[in-house]
């Protein structure tokens, strides 16, 4: 029998970014079951910030103080930012993350900024490998094409009907 042990979900503390060539973007047009547009999107930029937790570095004596640490710890959580280029010019920013039951997923709400317009979206991650400032993960959320064109303008040739999309990331923090 083998033993596996899971990834840690975060790296230590800092600003990790991912280096040219180490990255994959995919975007995926379906009309019912059928793709009808599969392209290669330019990831031109990707960062990934993890703050600072402070625990236990405080004297105790004020308990107003360690309840303030205590909301900032949980305010600071890692910051997701995807820079998109191509067809769809956008960038995805995460606005919470949280770490899913399993350890080796993690769960994105966000914002897709297509022309100025923000577009909520909820991105899946799972994390392949964590090392010592190495993450790497893979991730994909479906988009309603419908909501998509009303909300941002975003559109597709004419000749590639669809009815949702598929943004597909892979990405190596380091």
């Amino acid at each position: 029998m083998t033993t596996v042990t899971l990834p840690t979900v975060s790296p230590p503390p800092g600003r990790y970014a991912v280096a040219p060539g180490r990255s994959f973007t995919e975007l995926t047009a379906y009309y019912g079951p059928l793709a009808t547009l599969r392209r290669r999107v330019t990831l031109t930029g990707a960062s990934l910030t993890v703050p600072e937790t402070e625990s236990g570095s405080g004297s105790g004596s004020g308990s107003g103080s360690e309840l303030m640490s205590q909301s900032e710890s949980a305010d600071a959580r890692p910051v997701f930012r995807f820079d998109l280029a191509g067809t769809m010019k956008a960038s995805l920013v995460s606005e919470h993350v949280e770490p899913l039951a399993d350890g080796r997923h993690l769960q994105l709400l966000a914002d897709l900024d297509v022309r100025g317009v923000a577009f909520p979206v909820l991105l899946r991650l799972r994390v392949v490998r964590c090392a010592e400032g190495r993450l790497l993960v893979v991730g994909s959320t479906r988009l309603s094409y419908r909501l998509l064109r009303r909300a941002t303008g975003f559109r597709l040739p004419w000749s590639r009907p669809a009815t949702r999309l598929r943004l597909l990331l892979a990405a190596e923090f380091a």
